[in-house]
């Protein structure tokens, strides 16, 4: 919000303030001043002059010689080569010795040969944003009002005296959207009093009665709780008056004409966005408020056809047809023109809620939608509509009805708010007296009293919509008792020492040891193109696609239901850059959810996902390169279950899951009390995948992490080093080819018990010495007992036990 002090003192003195140091207080009170503008740029010796006579240069077709009367004891000669110069306007003249912007001295000059005195200004001369002045006046000279009086000085004409703050607000204080809201808050911090508008007084009403002009109807009465509009008939359309510009100007709003700058100026000065339309295309002289139907279309004032969702709030006419977007902006059906002669000036308070959804699903902001999602002033709603109603009256030549047509479905009511002294000076750490505590209040305008005890009783107003509980007046006290002047005192009461979640302090520790192992983490977007879930329903059977309703583009408009999609765009984002080693890692969380059209948040999980491809070795003089495969991400898997204490409880499957390789491709298990349950899967990406993304042998696996968070045990799990020896054991059975080493190695666990200390594969040979469909597995038994010394009788009676079992429960035999 820009505040212009030449405004602002309209409300408030600020005699004897510097506007620096204003800014360095209102800063310290809790809004940052973000900069302090001077709008007048270097502009000196500049007055008004009067252009008497315009006549060609005898030597340059571009160029006039211009006789002007700008008050001083001789007329002026000015060259002037501007294409809108003409006799008869009143121009801003930098005399000789004026300086202007950028360090430019006007001097005494000829130009081809003939003399000239001065300069006639154009506005870009002076230093202001021509684009901020009305169109006509953006090119060329800055024509000024004819009944300007000649020998004024420019800057004061044209505001340039003027200092301009800008308010940085926090969403919380749309209070300060506004002149007056920003009057209250300096008011506050100075200590002065504030002087407000009074337009009923400067309002004059003519017959007819505006009842009989106009008609209002609420078909949304929960959106909109008031709805007000005055006729005003017989406007004269035109340029608003110069001091006017001046101030829309300061803050950022180019004029148009004295309707919409009107409606402009006391949405600034009040925070209350206003509407004017044309009554005579308000078909049937009613005027409604209703939500829209799906598929109504509205040209806005911008010229833009707009498809309008279902549910939005339509300002409409007699028939029912959409003249504007309530908050937003208004229709073209209705706009005020140069032929426009009788107005209807809106004036409401609609839900703010309500106009934000509108605003973001049309990628329609303005400034009247910037302050009713931030919900205007209740009380406000007939103060600046009277306001508007005078000034009309004023500048255009309106007659105003009598009267204010509206609906009116809830009062403003100011909330009433117990304020404890002694928890005030406990939060603050201070001894702030009852009596100083009613001075900060006064200064604010909340109205207070006494009640029992310690209590004081505040009256918030309604322009204060952030104050709803003590706690937010005990902030508004500090911030005018100064933050610079609380003590610092030592923290009280009962605290609690921070730490990590069991699942926050096991994630740290698994990223740690995947990173440590050589692999890269990745933060992958949660948006994926569309397509993708399906090729990795790990996660999300039974489930859908979850489409987002603003993507970013078409490659980000789904919500990933895997992790994989995001890790193979990274793979191949670094592969097209010749990075072909690559071992990435991903925690993050995939979404779930069976609706087609969303009701509830989709849910949340967590997952781990791992990616691999490339050469384990590059080629050295010494070795060849040697490429990943398989077993390298799931030995990464193995290495990861055993840190987290899991090691013996995981099994791994041989299966098929979509997207994976038929043949080299596994499901991972966790063994609970209740049985078995599906983690996850490990292989490599199916050929097909591979060839459409332009990948080498690429091997990933997926994991769910809640299982793993209930069921993990320490982060780091700690063993007695062995006291006693152990005895070693190697067997090579012969199997059916189709026999999983994995079962084989459970069967030797439990069979075993806790004698066996470790199972390892050494050895998988194939071959037809073995015959047709047959392999061989060596393995490698280690015994050992925690607490004695095993002998060859107890190790071989289990070992007979283990092979038997393998016997009977895979038919292996022996290799001999």
């Amino acid at each position: 919000m820009k505040v212009s002090t030449e405004w602002l003192s309209d409300y408030i003195s600020l005699d004897q303030v510097n506007v620096k140091e204003l800014a360095e207080q209102i800063t310290r009170s809790g809004i940052e001043i973000d900069s302090v503008e001077h709008r007048n740029k270097g502009v000196t010796k500049v007055i008004v002059g009067y252009v008497k006579s315009k006549e060609k240069h005898p030597d340059a077709d571009k160029l006039n010689i211009c006789i002007v009367d700008a008050g001083e004891p001789e007329e002026l000669q000015i060259v002037c080569g501007a294409k809108n110069v003409a006799a008869g306007q009143k121009v801003p003249v930098a005399l000789v010795g004026a300086k202007l912007p950028g360090g430019v001295e006007i001097k005494k000059a000829k130009l081809r040969g003939v003399p000239s005195q001065g300069m006639i200004c154009s506005a870009k001369e002076l230093g202001m944003n021509d684009k901020l002045l009305p169109k006509e006046q953006q090119e060329g000279i800055l024509v000024l009002p004819e009944d300007t009086e000649i020998g004024t000085p420019i800057a004061k004409l044209l505001g340039l005296d003027d200092q301009v703050l800008d308010f940085d607000l926090t969403p919380n204080r749309s209070d300060c959207l506004s002149m007056i809201g920003a009057a209250y808050e300096v008011g506050a911090i100075l200590g002065r009093d504030i002087k407000l508008p009074d337009p009923e007084k400067e309002l004059i009403e003519t017959s007819p009665s505006a009842h009989d002009m106009i008609k209002v109807k609420i078909d949304a009465p929960e959106l909109c709780s008031r709805y007000a509009v005055r006729y005003i008939s017989d406007v004269k359309i035109g340029p608003s008056p110069l001091w006017m510009q001046n101030r829309l100007m300061a803050a950022g709003i180019r004029p148009i004409s004295n309707i919409v700058d009107i409606t402009n100026y006391v949405m600034l000065e009040y925070g209350q966005p206003l509407h004017a339309f044309d009554a005579e295309r308000i078909t049937g002289g009613v005027i409604g408020v209703r939500t829209a139907k799906e598929g109504e279309m509205l040209v806005t004032l911008d010229g833009q056809e707009r498809r309008i969702e279902a549910g939005a709030l339509l300002i409409v006419d007699g028939n029912d047809q959409p003249v504007g977007l309530a908050g937003v902006m208004g229709g073209l059906n209705s706009e005020v023109t140069e032929q426009t002669t009788n107005i209807v000036l809106e004036s409401a308070k609609f839900d703010g809620g309500t106009v934000r959804k509108t605003s973001r699903q049309l990628g329609l902001r303005s400034e009247a939608s910037q302050r009713f999602e931030k919900e205007v002033d209740p009380a406000a709603v007939i103060p600046a509509l009277n306001r508007a109603a005078a000034l009309m009256s004023a500048y255009a030549g309106g007659c105003v009805s009598q009267g204010i047509v509206e609906i009116v479905n809830q009062e403003p009511e100011e909330l009433s708010i117990a304020l404890s002294l002694r928890k005030l000076n406990d939060y603050l750490g201070t001894d702030i007296s009852s009596l100083e505590t009613k001075t900060i209040l006064n200064r604010l305008k909340f109205k207070n009293g006494d009640l029992s005890g310690d209590a004081i009783e505040v009256q918030v107003p309604t322009r204060r919509g952030d104050i709803t509980r003590d706690v937010d007046l005990i902030e508004e006290v500090a911030r005018l008792y100064g933050y610079d002047n609380l003590e610092s005192t030592a923290i009280e009461g009962p605290t609690t020492a921070g730490g990590y979640t069991e699942s926050q302090a096991l994630r740290r520790s698994m990223r740690n040891m995947l990173v440590h192992g050589g692999w890269q983490e990745v933060l992958g977007y949660s948006f994926i193109r569309e397509g993708m879930s399906p090729k990795f329903p790990l996660f999300s059977e039974g489930n859908r696609e979850i489409k987002l309703a603003m993507p970013m583009s078409e490659d980000r408009s789904i919500l990933r239901s895997s992790l994989l999609p995001g890790m193979i765009d990274i793979a191949v984002y670094n592969r097209n850059r010749k990075l072909d080693n690559i071992a990435l890692f991903e925690i993050g969380n995939v979404f779930e959810s069976d609706e087609a059209v969303l009701t509830k948040q989709p849910r949340e999980v967590p997952a781990l996902g791992l990616l691999l491809t490339g050469e384990r070795q590059e080629k050295r003089w010494n070795a060849p390169a040697e490429k990943v495969d398989f077993f390298d991400i799931k030995g990464a898997l193995e290495s990861l279950f055993e840190y987290i204490g899991l090691g013996e409880r995981i099994t791994y499957v041989a299966d098929q899951p979509k997207g994976f390789h038929p043949g080299r491709s596994a499901s991972i298990y966790l063994t609970v009390p209740e049985g078995n349950l599906w983690i996850g899967s490990v292989g490599q990406l199916h050929p097909e995948l591979q060839h459409e993304v332009d990948l080498d042998d690429t091997y990933v696996a997926e994991l769910l992490l809640s299982p793993i968070y209930e069921y993990a045990g320490d982060v780091v799990v700690y063993r007695e080093l062995p006291r006693f020896p152990a005895m070693q054991r190697d067997i090579a059975v012969v199997v059916d080819a189709e026999v999983e080493t994995g079962a084989m190695i459970s069967s030797i666990r439990q069979t075993a018990g806790e004698l066996l200390e470790n199972v390892q594969v050494f050895d998988i040979f194939t071959g037809s010495k073995l015959g047709e469909g047959k392999k061989s597995v060596a393995l490698s038994l280690v015994y050992r007992h925690k607490e004695r010394t095993l002998t060859d009788d107890e190790v071989a009676a289990v070992h007979e036990q283990v092979v038997a079992q393998l016997a009977e429960t895979f038919a292996a035999e022996l290799r001999k």
